[in-house]
């Protein structure tokens, strides 16, 4: 007999589309606000500590990495994505918590940190880079 589990296909693929569909926004919004090099952006990364042009730097990664999250193909495109989003998001709540920001300052990178990880997690296959391994037989 079976096992039913928690999700089935179609809770999982709702899952993963909700999950990537408000990354995506949220990754793209924030690289083209930082793209874009708005006041607020500025003054931002700057209470940080971190200079003007890195904005350039993460923004362009960010469109670049909603895209390929998006697109079908390219699983390991797609991983880099993912992990880039972990690294970026992760010490962007480090940087406002070092900085003693407030907790409404470092609530948007948490979410999208989230978001990333349920994204990753409930990925259809056709998305995952496929496992190879060799067995070795001994003699």
């Amino acid at each position: 007999m079976k096992i039913k589990t928690l999700f089935n296909y179609r809770t999982k693929r709702i899952i993963f589309w909700v999950s990537t569909l408000w990354l995506v926004l949220g990754i793209a919004s924030t690289g083209v606000v930082q793209l874009l090099k708005t006041d607020a952006e500025v003054d931002m990364i700057s209470s940080l500590g971190y200079p003007e042009y890195l904005l350039t730097i993460l923004g362009t990664w960010k469109v670049l990495g909603a895209l390929v999250i998006l697109i079908p193909k390219l699983p390991l495109l797609k991983e880099w994505a993912y992990a880039g989003f972990v690294f970026n998001m992760s010490g962007a709540v480090v940087s406002h918590l070092i900085n003693g920001a407030t907790a409404g300052d470092f609530f948007g990178p948490t979410l999208l940190l989230i978001l990333t990880v349920v994204s990753w997690y409930f990925r259809p296959a056709s998305r995952k880079i496929v496992s190879t391994t060799l067995s070795h037989t001994m003699a």
